[in-house]
């Protein structure tokens, strides 16, 4: 009993202390007047000098009571405001001076501008953009951004790319903090293992922008930014469910190792381990996944502000789908279908500015991807690394800025399919490629409302030999606050099929390539309007584009032919890429704000036949999207509600023949999403929902999704003299089984929740 009774005194005692504590000061609120979001870094101080500090990630200041001095409170981009003793509010509201508050750049021209001067039209997404709807993973969250798509293109173990107006993942570019990290075998499956919350912004250019990062950047690029460890909150947390089972932790600790080095640890995790299968086809309709990473990242302060850094990743993830018996011992086995898949990456990423007179950066990565998986019996061991490096040199000129840089790529691929197989020998053959490039660039302001940017690159690759890929921006300042920007530029890509189209390995069918395959090759137009108004009532940021591509040697997958085979070519013709964007964001005083984005499309392509050109859409693209969220904050309650949804025209489906009974055109789809935030304790916030309100699933209206799901392994296939398959009373439609019949999650309504701490 005794010790009972020193147990409650001694909370007495620190619940008492911290009363008082709490008694002797008051916090401060500093939000955005606009749409309520907290503010960081506000400076608060007293006229005389008496106090002064910063607002934390929450916009949050304690103030000790006992002052007589006026409080001046200031920000980058807002009015000043005062408090006068004894009088202290609750919540500050600063309001935006009638300028706009710049955002600042790197993606378009490798070095650093203010997006309003970048002759390149460059989209920027902040965290708080992609809290509307939360995600465990990049991949997830960047539905929410006109004219980007995740695609997933396999029901079984959800592998998936990102889709940038219309074009296929490999076409895109990954980039972390301006570095190639994730590329060709990690597109499968790394995208899944970026935790939003090391995410300081997200950059996008849509289009080539291969003539400053080389091969793979044909169709667009994003560039994930990291947090900034001396930007970065002390302690932050982010632990969140939901109604299917899926746990997500997000942790970050930022450590003072030194008076110069700071240093950023986080650590994610993801976990799914309950099978579920709504749709009864005997499969797995999410696969299920563990997954853990570590990123660290430190930076230190050198002479002349001159930039220093790096950063380290891992991440080993283990997810797998199939038929709901499948157990690990199954794995490779032909009983019961299941796809399995290990993946291990290592990851480095440097930079550092020479200590000398000129502006001179080094920066390089290097990365491994090792993944050991089984598709059925279809085992798939690849292991890849890539090492890259370039040297940047920057040198303003009069009107005139200059951009040169060397860059040099290693890729190192090794699996066990043809792509590495050494025919006889019984031992694979790694495929090693150095790809050295030199690039020059200088943008020239030869007027105030004029800005052209040209830009030149050449890379030598061992078997394509020179490429040349050049590039013309022009930008026009019609106002303060109204530009028009003209890009033009090409692109190429070598390919590896087996690291970038998944249908190559799982199912039953063969990979044929007709002939040896040509790198592909593009050109690119893109016209862009941005407009932006501000007043004491609202704010609106208007940006639309036009675009049009058009590729050569085009490497596209027949999947009709044969329904037995993938068979791989260069187009005879032609594909083109066209389209127009707009996107608009706006707000309002009284707590309202949003974005609305709509993007019509005409992906197609044209190939040369003895009958005549012959026009045809690109398989899983939606001719027209369109994305939106409104937002509201109820200032005194502390609580603001998200809307957010996604609305995809028809797309082409790969249906495997004219007996398949399943649509070949997908529906007009929807998902649409809504969430509550409480934040109304410091450092704290609370955040609940449902995902996919209308329950939308691919499976309506159809006869199944995964074609002879009751047969995985073709068992009961017949096959005739030709090697088509026989309709028979048991396989009336002439299938084998399929599981790249998807273009839509097949996860229904859910709901989710989850807390946000940061000190």
């Amino acid at each position: 009993m005794s010790k009972i009774k020193t147990l409650f005194l001694t909370l007495f005692v620190l619940a008492t202390g911290v009363m008082q504590a709490l008694a002797q000061q008051s916090t401060l609120v500093v939000v955005d007047a606009r749409d309520g979001h907290p503010l960081m870094g506000v400076t608060v101080k007293a006229k005389g000098g008496g106090i002064a500090g910063s607002t934390d990630t929450a916009g949050r200041f304690d103030l000790n009571n006992a002052f007589t001095q006026e409080i001046l409170i200031t920000a980058a981009g807002y009015a000043p405001y005062t408090i006068i003793p004894p009088s202290l509010p609750d919540t500050v509201w600063l309001q935006p001076l009638l300028r706009p508050l710049e955002e600042v750049v790197v993606t378009g021209t490798q070095r650093t501008v203010l997006r309003s001067a970048s002759p390149v039209p460059v989209e920027v997404y902040t965290p708080q953009f992609f809290k509307k709807n939360p995600g465990p993973a990049i991949f997830d969250i960047l539905q929410q951004v006109n004219g980007v798509r995740p695609q997933l293109n396999c029901n079984v173990c959800n592998t998936g790319d990102i889709h940038i107006n219309g074009l296929e993942g490999p076409y895109t570019l990954i980039l972390i903090d301006g570095m190639p990290i994730v590329s060709s075998l990690s597109t499968v499956y790394g995208l899944s293992g970026i935790p939003p919350s090391l995410v300081e912004r997200i950059e996008i250019i849509k289009g080539p922008a291969a003539s400053l990062y080389g091969p793979e950047a044909i169709g667009g690029l994003i560039n994930v930014i990291t947090k900034h460890p001396a930007k970065a909150p002390l302690i932050s947390a982010d632990l969140g469910s939901t109604g299917w089972g899926e746990h997500q932790l997000d942790l970050s600790v930022k450590i003072k190792a030194g008076s110069k080095v700071t240093l950023l640890q986080g650590l994610n995790g993801f976990w799914y381990n309950t099978p579920r299968d709504n749709n009864k086809d005997g499969f797995t309709d999410l696969t299920l996944q563990k997954r853990i990473s570590s990123f660290t990242k430190l930076d230190w302060k050198r002479k002349a502000n001159r930039e220093a850094g790096m950063a380290f990743r891992y991440l080993y993830e283990n997810r797998w789908g199939g038929q709901m018996t499948w157990t690990p011992a199954e794995r490779g086995g032909d009983r019961i279908y299941g796809e399995s898949i290990y993946t291990r990456r290592f990851e480095w990423i440097g930079k550092y500015q020479l200590p000398i007179a000129e502006k001179v950066n080094l920066q390089a990565s290097w990365n491994r991807h090792q993944q050991d998986s089984y598709y059925g019996t279809t085992p798939f061991m690849a292991d890849q690394q890539t090492g890259f490096a370039q040297l940047l040199w920057e040198k303003p000129v009069g009107t005139h800025t200059g951009l040169a840089g060397l860059a040099l790529r290693y890729t190192r691929y090794d699996d066990n399919t043809p792509a590495t197989h050494n025919v006889g020998s019984g031992r694979t053959r790694p495929e090693v490629l150095a790809l050295p490039g030199i690039f020059l660039q200088d943008e020239w302001a030869f007027h105030p409302r004029h800005l052209l940017l040209g830009g030149l690159r050449w890379d030598y690759h061992p078997v394509h030999k020179s490429i040349l890929t050049p590039r013309l921006a022009w930008k026009y300042k019609l106002s303060e606050r109204a530009a028009v920007r003209l890009n033009a530029g090409t692109g190429f890509r070598t390919v590896n099929i087996f690291t970038e189209d998944h249908a190559a390995l799982t199912g039953a069918r063969t990979v044929e390539i007709r002939n040896a395959l040509k790198p592909e090759r593009s050109v690119n137009l893109n016209l862009n309007f941005s407009q932006q108004w501000y007043t004491p009532g609202y704010w609106i940021h208007l940006e639309a584009s036009a675009w049009w591509t058009r590729f050569q040697n085009r490497i596209l997958p027949d999947y009709l032919t044969d329904p037995n085979k993938i068979i791989y070519d260069n187009l005879n013709g032609y594909a083109i890429s066209k389209g127009v964007s707009v996107t608009t964001r706006f707000g309002f005083t009284h707590s309202l704000q949003g974005d609305l984005g709509f993007t019509l499309q005409d992906v197609l392509q044209v190939e040369n036949s003895t009958g005549g050109k012959q026009k045809q859409r690109q398989l899983l693209t939606e001719p027209w999207s369109a994305t939106g969220s409104l937002s509201y904050s109820f200032r005194a309650l502390h609580l603001q509600i998200d809307y957010s949804g996604n609305v995809y025209g028809p797309m082409r489906l790969p249906v495997l023949s004219e007996l398949d009974p399943r649509s070949p055109v997908s529906p007009v789809w929807t998902v649409q999403n809504i969430q509550f935030t409480f934040s109304g304790w410091k450092g704290v916030e609370l955040y609940a929902g449902i995902k996919n309100l209308f329950n939308w699933t691919p499976d309506r209206g159809q006869p199944f999704l995964i074609a002879r799901s009751q047969d995985p392994f073709d068992k009961g296939v017949q096959f005739g003299s030709d090697g088509q398959i026989l309709a028979t009373p048991e396989n009336p439609y002439a299938l084998s089984f399929d599981p790249n019949y998807v273009y839509a999650p097949n996860q229904g309504r859910r709901g989710f929740a989850g807390i946000r701490l940061k000190m």
